[in-house]
């Protein structure tokens, strides 16, 4: 790799000369100020719009300022990173930015978790010197999942990146010219009438409240408070190694006991896991991929647990929609137990059951709607909230989190296994689908649990597993990009799998768009999804179809796996739609 020799506030380095100034300034452990810049290296995402002019450099023998970002090194250059007038210019960016920003702070969502306001304060700003007409737009709340206020937009066209090239939707761009710029769907059309997929990528990359998630707390405020309502909640595995995050804990701190018993402070009627649906998911999902590969059935079959997902090949590959499973993804398929065997078992109502879900994702809010998953015209699950709008209720209700004390979920339908765990994480779903139908198959009792050749964190990966004479071949795709990619590939028959599982955020739910922020730290979602391994090592059965309170409802209610009535419950059916 070749190597040049710059200077940066007079210390002498030598760095690749594919480096930006900001990429040496890093290893140099130099404090650039950034905004529009975001690189995701594991990703492979990276802003360079250099639209928002933070991270202003003076470079010797140059007239103007140079964007660290955006600028390359080059061999002898001289860099003042802390010059007055690389201050002023910075102070003056930032200035101009907040004079066409709304000052509702104290009221934005984004409020203390704001990269402009954070960066307002590094800078020292406390007035602002430039005066004009302010952008006024209309609030976009046509969907279920995005909010979309461009009047908060700075134009950073991070949101544009991660939808056009990590994501592929190609749902947001730039609209306008000069002061009337804005990035938007075309025509800027509401996110209800495009071909969205709502799978929260813009959302986890916005640095401001210019795109957040449908605000589903009072929904869940008001159900707990209303004494007709029997409200039930799930969470789901990815929950539990990022929530502490938002009460100052580690990333991949696994608080599996303190969330049941805050759960349980809020005054949730029944506290339960979404595990306990990854766990039904799978004895349904396992046995579609068996009947499919001993009855000559569509292959591969694609895991469709990601609503995102979902919506993607809906909308962006129809003529492939009739590989996905036919399973309802884990929370729903849980909502519906809740609303059938659980109501029955305990004599309750289902009309007056709420289920609450929380769950890692900003598409699950537009899911739990969705017609094709309602059971007699009603949904199964009526309200979803992200990990981030569970931390705002346990800090709105003063609930000490780190301080509780470890608590079980509630039985039945609360036994889980590992399988059921590693759901939070690209890789595990096929895994845990995997181990059953690895038992299944062979027949016998194995003590093979781990399929570790299904890890890792790259964005496409392969594996055969051998089972009963069988190469099973497997694909896994995290990133919708990745996923056109494995898809396009199937359509030509360039590759040939027997089963994939696709989720559509960067690291799997893990990495969800509901998720605390990580601001582009590759290293948490990292952590995250170690300690999803570890929690699935400490569980005493990791295999789904070892579950007994699972095994249990199926005995009592469900009949067989993949039954008559399992059809009628928990499968669905998927059609193609417009790409808008």
């Amino acid at each position: 790799m070749e190597k040049v020799k710059i200077t940066i506030n007079n210390k002498t380095l030598e760095v690749p000369r594919e480096y930006t100034i900001l990429n040496a300034a890093i290893e140099a452990g130099i404090r650039i100020p950034t905004l529009c810049h975001l690189d995701l290296h594991d990703l492979k995402m990276v802003n360079r719009t250099a639209s928002c002019r933070v991270c202003m450099v003076e470079v010797k023998n140059r007239p103007n300022l140079a964007p660290a970002c955006a600028t390359p090194v080059n061999e002898g250059m001289e860099i003042s990173t802390d010059s007055l007038r690389a201050i002023k210019a910075r102070r003056m960016a930032v200035e101009l930015l907040l004079s066409n920003h709304p000052t509702d702070c104290l009221i934005c969502p984004r409020n203390l978790r704001c990269e402009l306001q954070s960066l307002a304060q590094e800078l020292n700003v406390r007035e602002i010197h430039y005066s004009g007409v302010k952008s006024d737009y209309h609030l976009d709340t046509s969907s279920q999942a995005v909010v979309k206020n461009q009047n908060k937009c700075i134009l950073c066209r991070r949101c544009e990146t991660a939808c056009n090239e990590i994501q592929t939707c190609g749902i947001l761009s730039a609209l306008g010219r000069g002061f009337h710029t804005v990035v938007g769907p075309a025509f800027n059309l509401p996110m209800v009438e495009t071909s969205c997929t709502y799978c929260g990528a813009c959302v986890a990359v916005c640095p401001t409240a210019a795109l957040t998630e449908v605000n589903h707390v009072p929904k869940v405020w008001e159900a707990l408070h209303n004494p007709k309502k029997y409200v039930v909640v799930q969470t789901a595995p990815a929950i539990r190694v990022a929530l502490g995050e938002l009460f100052g804990m580690e990333p991949g701190t696994i608080v599996t006991g303190k969330l049941a018993a805050a759960l349980r402070r809020l005054g949730f009627d029944q506290v339960f896991d979404t595990d306990f649906g990854a766990d039904v998911t799978i004895m349904e999902e396992a046995k579609e991929l068996i009947h499919r590969l001993e009855h000559g059935g569509k292959l591969p079959m694609l895991t469709s647990c990601c609503p995102a997902w979902v919506s993607f090949i809906e909308h962006q590959f129809p003529d492939l929609i009739d590989i996905p499973s036919t399973c309802k993804s884990p929370h729903i398929m849980f909502g519906t137990i809740v609303k059938t065997y659980f109501a029955e078992k305990n004599d309750i109502d289902p009309n007056n059951i709420t289920v609450v879900s929380v769950m890692p994702c900003v598409a699950k809010k537009a899911e739990a709607a969705r017609t094709e998953l309602a059971l007699d015209d009603h949904n199964n699950v009526d309200i979803v909230i992200t990990t981030r709008e569970l931390g705002d209720m346990l800090k709105e209700a003063g609930i000490d989190f780190d301080k509780l004390p470890e608590e079980d979920f509630d039985h039945p339908l609360g036994e889980t296994t590992g399988a059921s765990v590693i759901f939070g994480t690209t890789g595990g779903v096929i895994e845990a689908a995997v181990r059953t139908v690895y038992a299944w198959l062979e027949k016998k009792d194995l003590d093979r649990i781990d399929f570790k050749e299904l890890r890792g964190i790259e964005g496409l990966r392969e594996a055969t597993i051998p089972i009963n004479g069988q190469d099973i071949k497997i694909g896994i795709a995290h990133g919708l990009g990745n996923a056109r990619h494995l898809l396009e590939e199937i359509r030509s028959g360039k590759k040939d799998y027997h089963a994939i599982e696709i989720m559509a955020c960067p690291g799997g739910c893990i990495g969800g768009g509901g998720q605390p922020y990580h601001f582009g730290n590759d290293e948490i979602v990292k952590k995250r999804q170690q300690a999803i391994y570890r929690e699935d090592l400490s569980k005493k059965i990791r295999r789904s179809h070892e579950n007994k309170e699972v095994l249990e409802m199926y005995k009592e209610f469900m009949g067989e796996p993949y039954g008559e009535k399992a059809h009628e419950l928990l499968h669905t059916y998927f059609e193609p739609k417009e790409r808008i």
